[in-house]
């Protein structure tokens, strides 16, 4: 039997990069996958390269700051297959960087809003759903929740992260008389269009190849090569499944032993 046979996961945040394959993932394992994120185009996009006849997935524009499209979306999961069995939050803003001198705190209001306000809207839309049949909430953290990059400064978003990684140890406790498990999946340096980015702006600013500049992340690794979205992907749709069905209110590292602990 496939992994997600017969379930059904709402996966938010669903774009070029990690939402992608991680709603790739939950299709190729045997279950649908009710899609979210701001722009429908890219839902769209999304649906059509994972599931061409549209027989395992379903979509709305969702913003997870707005708790009316957040029920929006847990309602096309259960009119469209009947049940939610998990719900995995991709959906961050990560665009925001510097430190505390140079902290724009309205900025950081917004950036708390999202990834951590905003993945408890999206997981609270899902409860009723996964009350009846208890389930999985994954959320997407960061490893630099835990260890701070010296290569980037993004203070806002790690303490975003760090406060929902917080938010899921009460949460497992809540949620588990209900056989709702609530776990974390940390990345580290992620090979994916975030990362490429990264490489490529940083070869041109400096001049040197992204080869080089490829090599200094991979560098510090104990595996000898960047962790990639598929693989951040693997590791959530894992803890969806019920192969995961005693493991609640813990934080996976995937990293490619970057930082081990």
């Amino acid at each position: 039997m496939s992994l997600l046979s017969g379930k059904t996961v709402v996966v938010s945040g669903v774009g070029a990069g990690l939402g992608h394959q991680v709603a790739a993932a939950v299709v190729r394992d045997g279950g649908n996958a009710v899609l979210g994120a701001r722009t429908e185009a890219n839902l769209a996009k999304s649906a059509a390269e994972i599931d061409p006849d549209g027989a395992h997935t379903a979509y709305r524009a969702t913003d997870i700051t707005d708790e009316a499209r957040c029920e929006a979306l847990a309602r096309l999961g259960l009119e469209r297959f009947g049940r939610i069995d998990a719900v995995i939050q991709v959906a961050a803003w990560d665009g925001y960087f510097g430190g505390l001198e140079d902290a724009d705190f309205t900025s950081w209001q917004s950036v708390i809003d999202v990834n951590l306000l905003g993945s408890l809207r999206m997981t609270r839309a899902c409860l009723p759903a996964l009350k009846s049949c208890g389930g999985s909430v994954v959320f997407i953290g960061t490893q630099s929740s835990v260890a701070a990059p010296s290569q980037v400064r993004q203070a806002a978003y790690a303490a975003s992260k760090g406060a929902l990684t917080s938010a899921m140890y009460s949460l497992a406790r809540e949620l588990g008389p209900y056989r709702i498990r609530v776990n974390t999946v940390l990345p580290g340096w992620m090979w994916g269009p975030p990362v490429q980015a990264y490489v490529r702006f940083t070869a041109q600013s400096e001049g040197v190849t992204e080869a080089e500049v490829l090599e200094r992340l991979s560098g510090r690794m104990a595996l000898p090569e960047l962790a990639s979205d598929a693989d951040v992907a693997d590791a959530a749709v894992f803890l969806a499944s019920d192969r995961a069905r005693a493991i609640t209110g813990q934080s996976l590292l995937v990293n490619a032993g970057e930082l081990m602990r």
